[in-house]
């Protein structure tokens, strides 16, 4: 459908919390919460966004999902973490397929009034929309996937400057030094303009989406003479992990015996989506198919996995489970937020 169509306006609040849209260069008000550490170093932990118990009943779930495929898969069994047992799961942890973003329990954690609130704090909106993003899986000592090496980014295109996108993920198991998970440059996202100025000769690594830089040895040595440092985000089960997309990171996976389990939530203001951004959305969901992490859907997927080079005959197009959305996350869709054609 063409952008161009006319249609009904519907209300959109943008003031929710009286204290502007977070703008993420050094200069917001302190606010005495998480915010404050957003916007000094480019990332937050969200301590508690959703009750640990609760946090890890969602755990159990996702370990129920995967033994539920029976392949052979048991969490009491570390010798069954095998991509033979598994659904197929990257060697970053992300399982992107088999219908796994719309899932139940997905979309529970996605619909959490701790994790929600964050993100409407960060926009001082209420209207938001959220990604239908990967599910992360990450067992420790595997070797029977590629091993998973650094892999330094940011999640924006260079050439479109200042905050665009605040990204997330909630954690769901005990999450500390050695257990993998994210890594981020603290305070690199204020620096990213005058990166990109100095670094523009610099030959860009390939990359399927102009959002995605990767960072070269140079453009690490940069870092680096800017005092920027890189360091582990530990977290607990239930704790929200926010970081601005032009901050620089990526994840390791667990070094000992803990996996590590969560699950990525990035919201944006509805207002931020044109109506095809929107009607694209809105496909998706009926589809059951995820999306990148940028909410306003410019990238669907599917849900067809390839194992060993041919299509996986685990495939599932709907999740096993789907989700039965209260009114708050069913306008986190989109959907709502549709205009009538007049």
């Amino acid at each position: 459908m063409s952008t161009t169509a006319t249609f009904t306006q519907r209300q959109v609040n943008k003031t929710n919390h009286g204290s502007g849209r977070m703008r993420m260069d050094g200069t917001d008000q302190n606010l005495g919460d998480f915010r404050d550490d957003l916007t000094r170093d480019g990332f937050a932990v969200v301590k508690g966004a959703i009750a640990q118990e609760k946090a890890l009943t969602y755990a159990d779930a996702m370990y129920s999902w995967l033994e539920d495929f029976q392949l052979g898969f048991d969490r009491n069994d570390p010798a069954t973490v095998h991509k033979d047992k598994l659904p197929m799961i990257n060697e970053k942890g992300m399982c992107l397929h088999y219908g796994l973003s719309h899932e139940s329990f997905v979309w529970n954690v996605r619909s959490e009034p701790g994790v929600v609130d964050a993100f409407e704090k960060i926009y001082d909106d209420e209207d938001l929309i959220v990604s239908f993003d990967a599910v992360n899986f990450q067992f420790p000592n595997r070797t029977d996937i590629a091993s998973n090496k650094p892999w330094p980014h940011q999640d924006q295109d260079p050439v479109k400057h200042g905050f665009r996108c605040m990204q997330g993920l909630v954690n769901l198991l005990p999450n500390g030094p050695d257990d993998g998970g994210l890594i981020v440059c603290r305070g690199g996202h204020l620096l990213s303009e005058l990166f990109h100025h100095d670094m523009a000769d610099e030959e860009r690594i390939p990359a399927w989406t102009p959002e995605w830089y990767g960072f070269t040895e140079r453009g690490m040595k940069w870092l680096e003479d800017h005092g920027c440092k890189w360091e582990k985000v530990c977290a607990e089960p239930g704790d929200l992990l926010l970081w601005d997309s032009r901050t620089p990171h990526y994840n390791l996976s667990p070094k000992k015996s803990q996996p590590r389990f969560a699950i990525y939530t990035c919201f944006m203001p509805v207002a931020d989506a044109t109506q095809d951004d929107l009607l694209r959305k809105k496909e998706a969901f009926e589809r059951r198919v995820g999306t990148t992490h940028w909410p306003n859907a410019k990238h669907t997927g599917s849900n067809v996995a390839q194992r060993d080079g041919v299509d996986d005959p685990h495939n599932r197009d709907r999740p096993v489970n789907d989700p039965v959305l209260s009114e708050r996350a069913y306008k986190l869709t989109g959907i709502p937020y549709i205009m009538e054609q007049t």
